[in-house]
C-alpha cells in the first residue's frame, strides 16, 4: 500500500473547540492556539494566588506546561473529528482531512497522547510528557507511537504542533521548567488540568468574544479566592467555651507545617483543637485553607455542619466563603463554575471531589489517599492539598490496608509545606512511628509509653512527645455475649426502661437483619428503632442522620427515661458523630474499633439519663476456643470485612477482661493486640493472608505520574481492606420519555422534568437538578447493584449526571425504577433487590431451590 503523502491544515484552522449559537447552530470554536494560550495565562494566574513560600511548587514555565496540554488537536484525526460536527461542513470539508477516521483516536487515548508524544518528540524534559498524557485524568496507551507516526499526521503535522510550541513559548514569555520528582510532578499535572477545566468553562465559549478580561473572574467563579479571615480570635469567641488543658497543649505545639499526631480518648475535643490550631496557621499566613478528612461519607454530614459553624466565627462577613461556600451546601455547587468536568454530568460535579479543592473543605479520606494513587485524576487532588492543614481524623492501627497509603499521603503532605494534624483514640507506638518514619530515624522502643499524647514533628525539626493532661478514668462494665437472642431481649428490656440503645453491626445486611428483629419485637412497648448505614439515597440519609443524630446526641432536648430508643448502625455511628448512648450491644471487631465504639458510651456527663442506666457494653462474640479452629467461619460475614487474624487476637485480650477503665487502658489493650508474635498453624496462614494485603498496596500506593502503568477509575481504587468496586444507582419511580426531555417521578412523589437541551435552562436550574438527581442515588457494591445497561440508553440522563467511561473501565451509572412493592423493576439472577426509606437498600440471596 502507497504511503500517503500528508499536508497540515494552518494553526488558525485547527480548532480546539465548537461553539453552539444562540440559534443552536453547532459553529468553529475558539482555536487550538487561542484555548492553549487562555489556558496558559489561566495557570499563571493560579500561581499568582498562591502565597510566596508555596511558590516553589510552581517555577517558571509551569504554565507553558498547562498551555502546551492540547497540542495534540493539531493533527488529522482530531481535526477530522470536530470539524465534522460543524453546520454544513460536509458542503465544504477541507482537502488535508480527506479519507480521515477519528474513530481510531481510541486507540491511543485520543489527542493527550498525541500531546504527550508530540513534546516528548521535542525533549521537553523528565516527566513533562506525561503530565500532559495524563490531563483528562489517564494514562494514554502510547507506549508503541511516535509523534511522526501516519496516524498522527506523519512530520507535516508534527512540525505544526512544534510551530504551536514556539508560539506559546513566545507569548508566555518562558520555556520548560525543570519537574524535581514524581510528586513535583504530580502537582504540576494538577495545575494543568484545574487551568484546562476554567479554560473550557462559559466563559470563554464564544469565540468573538474577547477572553482576556475573563481570567481573574473565571478562577473566581472557580471558588479560587483567598478567604478572609476574623484575626485575633480566641478559643472562647469561636467555640463558645474555654479551651481544656489538652486541647491547648496541640494548639501551642501546631505553630508551623509540620505532622501533629494527637492520641486521646473520644470525647476531650480534639477536632475543636484542630480547627482551632488550623485558623492560627491561616491567620498567621503559613497555611491556605483546611480539608478534614474523615472515615465515611455518612461521619462528614455532622463534620460539616460543625465546619460550616466554624467558618461563620472565623470569616469575615463579606467574605463569599462565609456563605456560598458553607461546604456540604447545594449552594456551593450551584454558584461555582469550573468547566465542563466540574459542571453537571461531569466526573467532578460532587461536593465530595470539589470540597479538596476549595479553599475548605470536608470529605472522606479516600479523596485525599488517592492523591497519592495512580486514580483518575489523583493529581487534582494532590494540586487541592498542597500548603493547607490536612485533619485525618479517626486514624487507627487495624487500617493497615488504608494506612500503607496513609504513610505514602503523610509523606507527600509534608514535602508540599502541608500541616498534617493526625486525630485518633487507638495507635499503637509502631503505627506510629510508621506514620513519621520518612520525615524521622528512630525506633519503636524510643518512643513515649504515654496516654494521651502528642507527637510533634515541625517542619526542619526533630520529634517532641507531650504528655496530656485527662480528666479521671471511667469504669466501663463488659460482656461477651454469644447468643444473639440474648442481647436482643437486653436491648428491649434496657429500652423499655427508657435507655438509649446502640446496636453496631459489621455489615449493613445484619443491621437490617437486627433492625427488623428488634422493630419488630418492640411493638407494643414504648420504644422506637431506627437504621443507619451507607445504603440509603443521600437524601433519606441526611434525614435520617438529622432525626437520629440529634436525638443521640449532645444537643437533644428530650429527656431520658420517658420513652426508650434503639438505634441500630454500622461502622458509620462509631466515628466521627456525637452520639451518646445508654447502653451499646456491638458485634465483635478489631480492638481499635470496639474502643471507638465504646466512645460512645455515656459520652457527655451531663446527659440525664434512665435511672436504670449504668455504664454497659455488650460484645457480640463466639468463644475463644471455637475461633481458634475457625476463625474464619466463627467470626461469621465480619470476617470478610475485617481480618480473621486480628479478629482473633482482639478477641484474645477482650476475652480476659470484665469492665475496662478508659482512657487508661486504651494504651494496653491496643499494644496487646497488635504485638508482633510468631505463629503457627491456621493462625500463621491469616497472618500472611494480611501481610499480603499490606503488600499490595505498598505496590498500589504509586505516588507518580505513570510510565506505562494502567491509570485505575475511582470505583477500582479501593483504599480499604474490605472494599469492592462500587458504583452509584439512582432510584426513580417511573421515568417517561418524550421529545422535549425525561419526566421522573422521585420516590417521595416529587415530578422532574429534564430538558433533552440542557442549554435551554439558566445555570442554576441545571445544576440544581443535577443536584436532586445526585441526592436520589445511593453507592453499592458492583455484584449487588442493578445489570448495567447500554450507555446509549441513558442519554437523557448524561447532562444531568456522570454516566461513567468504559473506555477507562469505569463503572457506569445504574438507573432502577422502585414499585410500590419496594422491588427494583430490573432482575438479578443472584438476589433480590428492594428499597425503602426505612431500611435502606437491600439484596436478598435468591433461594434457588424453591423456585
Amino acid at each position: 500500500m502507497e504511503k500517503r503523502e500528508y499536508t497540515a491544515l494552518q494553526l488558525t484552522q485547527c480548532l480546539a473547540k465548537t461553539y453552539t449559537s444562540e440559534n443552536n447552530i453547532k459553529c468553529a470554536g475558539r482555536t487550538v492556539l487561542e484555548h492553549c494560550r487562555i489556558v496558559g495565562e489561566i495557570a499563571h494566574s493560579l500561581i499568582q494566588r498562591h502565597p510566596d513560600w508555596l511558590k516553589f511548587l510552581f517555577p517558571s514555565g509551569s504554565e507553558l506546561i498547562a498551555a502546551a496540554h492540547d497540542i495534540g488537536k493539531v493533527s488529522p484525526t482530531f481535526q477530522e473529528k470536530i470539524y465534522r460536527n460543524i453546520n454544513d461542513y460536509s458542503k465544504n470539508p477541507f482537502p488535508e482531512l480527506k479519507n480521515i477516521n477519528p474513530d481510531i483516536e481510541r486507540n491511543w487515548g485520543g489527542h493527550a497522547g498525541v500531546s504527550q508524544l508530540s513534546v516528548k518528540f521535542c525533549s521537553a524534559g523528565n516527566y513533562i510528557p506525561e503530565i500532559l498524557g495524563q490531563h483528562h485524568g489517564y494514562s494514554p496507551n502510547v507506549s508503541q507511537y511516535y509523534a511522526t507516526d501516519e496516524v498522527f499526521g506523519d512530520k507535516p503535522w508534527q512540525r505544526r504542533r512544534e510551530e504551536l510550541l514556539v508560539e506559546l513559548k513566545k507569548i508566555l514569555k518562558c520555556d520548560w521548567p525543570k519537574v524535581c520528582d514524581p510528586l513535583h510532578a504530580r502537582i504540576l499535572a494538577g495545575l494543568t488540568t484545574v487551568a484546562d477545566w476554567i479554560g473550557s468553562g462559559s466563559q470563554f465559549d464564544n469565540p468573538t468574544q474577547e477572553w482576556s478580561k475573563s481570567i481573574e473572574s473565571a478562577i473566581d467563579a472557580a471558588g479560587f479566592i483567598k478567604p478572609k479571615l476574623r484575626k485575633h480570635l480566641n478559643f472562647y469567641e469561636i467555640f463558645g467555651f474555654e479551651h481544656r488543658i489538652s486541647q491547648d497543649q496541640l494548639i501551642q505545639s501546631c505553630i508551623t507545617p509540620g505532622i501533629y499526631i494527637l492520641e486521646a480518648p473520644m470525647g476531650i475535643g480534639k477536632t475543636e483543637a484542630a480547627f482551632y490550631s488550623a485558623y492560627k496557621l491561616m491567620s498567621t499566613g503559613k497555611a491556605t485553607g483546611i480539608y478534614f478528612a474523615l472515615p465515611t461519607q455518612l461521619t462528614s454530614n455532622k463534620i460539616h455542619e460543625r465546619m460550616n459553624l466554624f467558618l461563620e466565627k472565623i470569616l469575615e462577613t463579606d467574605c463569599c466563603h462565609r456563605n456560598a461556600f458553607l461546604l456540604h451546601s447545594n449552594a456551593w455547587l450551584q454558584n461555582t463554575e469550573i468547566g465542563e468536568e466540574g459542571q453537571p454530568g461531569g466526573s467532578w460535579f460532587q461536593s465530595s471531589k470539589r470540597g479538596i479543592l476549595a479553599p475548605f473543605g470536608v470529605g472522606t479520606v479516600d479523596q485525599a489517599l488517592m492523591a497519592v494513587m495512580n486514580v483518575k485524576h489523583g493529581f487534582v487532588r494532590t494540586f487541592g492539598l498542597a500548603g493547607k492543614v490536612v485533619i485525618l481524623d479517626e486514624v487507627h492501627s487495624y487500617d493497615a490496608y488504608t494506612g500503607t497509603i496513609l504513610n505514602t499521603l503523610v509523606e507527600a503532605l509534608a514535602a508540599l509545606h502541608c500541616t498534617v494534624i493526625i486525630l485518633s483514640a487507638t495507635l499503637t507506638k509502631q503505627r506510629r512511628r510508621e506514620l513519621f518514619i520518612k520525615q524521622s530515624s528512630f525506633g519503636t522502643d524510643q518512643l513515649s509509653n504515654d496516654y494521651p499524647l502528642i507527637s510533634a514533628l515541625p517542619m526542619n525539626e526533630n520529634l517532641r512527645e507531650i504528655p496530656v493532661n485527662i480528666s479521671e478514668n471511667e469504669e466501663v462494665a463488659l460482656k461477651l455475649c454469644q447468643v444473639d437472642e440474648q442481647a436482643i431481649q437486653e436491648a428491649l428490656s434496657k429500652a423499655e426502661s427508657g435507655q438509649y440503645v446502640l446496636w453496631i453491626e459489621n455489615t449493613v445486611n445484619e443491621a437490617q437483619s437486627t433492625y427488623k428483629l428488634l422493630a419488630s419485637r418492640s411493638n407494643g412497648l414504648n420504644v422506637s428503632c431506627g437504621l443507619l448505614h451507607s445504603r440509603f439515597l443521600k437524601q433519606d440519609r441526611e434525614n435520617l442522620e438529622l432525626f437520629w443524630i440529634s436525638l443521640f446526641g449532645k444537643d437533644s432536648k428530650n429527656t431520658r427515661g420517658s420513652k426508650g430508643y434503639i438505634l441500630v448502625g454500622t461502622q458509620v455511628v462509631e466515628q466521627s458523630i456525637d452520639i451518646d448512648a445508654d447502653f451499646i450491644i456491638t458485634r465483635m471487631c478489631p480492638t481499635d474499633m470496639l474502643l471507638q465504639r465504646l466512645g460512645r458510651l455515656w459520652r457527655h456527663k451531663e446527659t440525664a439519663r434512665a435511672g436504670s442506666a449504668i455504664r454497659e457494653a455488650w460484645i457480640l462474640a463466639p468463644t475463644l476456643n471455637d475461633t481458634k479452629k475457625k476463625p474464619e467461619h466463627d467470626f461469621g460475614k465480619t470476617a470478610l470485612v475485617y481480618s480473621p487474624y486480628v479478629l482473633y487476637r482482639s478477641l484474645e485480650v477482650w476475652s480476659q477482661v470484665h469492665s475496662i477503665s478508659l482512657p487508661s487502658c486504651i494504651r494496653s489493650l491496643i499494644e496487646e493486640t497488635y504485638e508482633e508474635r510468631a505463629e503457627t498453624g491456621k493462625m500463621l496462614g491469616f497472618k500472611n493472608e494480611l501481610n499480603k494485603y499490606k503488600e499490595k498496596l505498598q505496590r498500589f500506593a504509586l505516588v507518580g505520574i505513570s510510565r506505562g502503568g494502567t491509570t485505575l477509575s475511582e470505583n477500582q481504587a479501593s483504599t480499604r481492606y474490605s472494599e469492592q468496586d462500587s458504583v452509584e444507582v439512582l432510584l426513580i419511580r417511573s421515568c417517561h420519555l418524550h421529545k422535549k426531555g425525561a419526566d421522573l417521578i422521585l420516590l417521595d412523589g416529587k415530578q422532574l422534568h429534564l430538558p433533552k437541551n440542557s442549554k435551554i435552562l439558566k445555570k442554576h436550574e441545571w445544576r440544581k437538578l443535577a443536584i436532586i438527581l445526585q441526592s436520589n442515588t445511593v453507592k453499592v457494591v458492583d455484584y449487588l447493584a442493578p445489570k448495567e445497561q447500554p450507555r446509549q440508553d441513558l442519554f437523557w440522563l448524561e447532562d444531568y449526571l456522570y454516566l461513567g467511561n468504559k473506555d477507562f473501565s469505569e463503572s457506569l451509572l445504574r438507573v432502577a425504577e422502585v414499585r410500590d412493592s419496594d422491588e427494583l423493576g430490573v432482575f438479578s439472577e443472584d438476589y433480590e433487590l428492594t428499597y425503602n426509606s426505612t431500611l435502606g437498600y437491600q439484596a436478598r440471596k435468591r433461594d434457588k431451590k424453591n423456585e
